[in-house]
């Protein structure tokens, strides 16, 4: 697993999901979960993405990650399309644990309203927000 950490070049949901906006084009983002999220899961043995295109909301579910000890649901930091998913995760889901941040990326979206990643978290209110 791996260290806990929680770069600064995310922008954090207070549901412990991730959102890294594209240096190269600030209307795409890469999700994925936190290591808080991953940590509190546990071993992740199982990820069940959405289908490229489909829609996601702001808050809302969009895809399960099952772990030993549970099955969770990923919630959508920001609102848009899909238009990549991390194939990898399907035979190697303990990417998630190993590399959050990395190789255990969830999907990349095409933003709907990139202003909606003004209501998420820098990394300082993330780290307050865990105590």
């Amino acid at each position: 697993m791996a260290d806990a950490s929680y770069p600064a070049d995310l922008l954090y949901h207070p549901e412990h999901d991730w959102a890294r906006i594209d240096s190269a084009d600030a209307g795409v983002a890469t999700f994925g979960i936190t290591w808080f999220a991953q940590d509190a899961l546990g071993e992740v043995v199982f990820f069940d993405p959405p289908a490229v295109g489909a829609t996601l909301k702001a808050g809302a579910s969009y895809a399960e990650v099952e772990s030993v000890k549970a099955v969770s649901e990923v919630i959508a930091p920001l609102s848009g399309e899909v238009i990549e998913v991390n194939g990898a995760l399907g035979d190697a889901p303990e990417a998630i644990n190993d590399d959050p941040y990395g190789a255990g990326w969830m999907v990349k979206v095409r933003l709907a309203d990139p202003s909606e990643a003004d209501a998420l978290l820098d990394v300082a209110a993330y780290e307050t927000l865990l105590g």
